[in-house]
């Protein structure tokens, strides 16, 4: 594949289970790319293209990762969540998810969002805030 991304390396959306699997959808790609820009800060690609093995040891049943329609990107404070929410908003994107990690805050659990999932596939019902 060979698409003009400014804020991306192609390499980044690799199965990351090391198969060396990238069937990253084109236009998905340069929607993010929009997306990065528009919010003006980095966005770390956490999951991209899978392999329908890797799929399943991350324990998905979802198919947008196989079909290179998503991505995970790790998230590092509330500002750049905030960021880049509106970013992925602003660039078109109508499946925004917020990936959580139960962590230790002040004593108490807590249930917050590290990581946000967007995807391209508006016909996969989820828990996904929608637009």
């Amino acid at each position: 594949m060979s698409v003009n991304l400014t804020h991306f390396k192609l390499s980044e959306f690799d199965c990351k289970c090391g198969c060396g699997r990238n069937n990253m959808d084109e236009k998905f790609l340069l929607m993010l790319d929009r997306a990065r820009a528009m919010a003006g800060v980095p966005f770390v690609i956490e999951s991209g293209s899978r392999c329908p093995k890797r799929n399943a040891e991350v324990g998905s049943k979802s198919k947008n990762h196989i079909e290179g329609k998503a991505s995970d990107i790790r998230v590092s404070d509330g500002q750049a969540r905030g960021k880049i929410l509106k970013g992925l908003y602003l660039a078109g994107f109508k499946r925004i998810g917020l990936i959580g990690k139960v962590l230790n805050v002040d004593g108490a659990w807590k249930a917050v969002p590290t990581g946000i999932h967007v995807d391209s596939m508006p016909e996969v019902e989820s828990f996904f805030l929608e637009f």
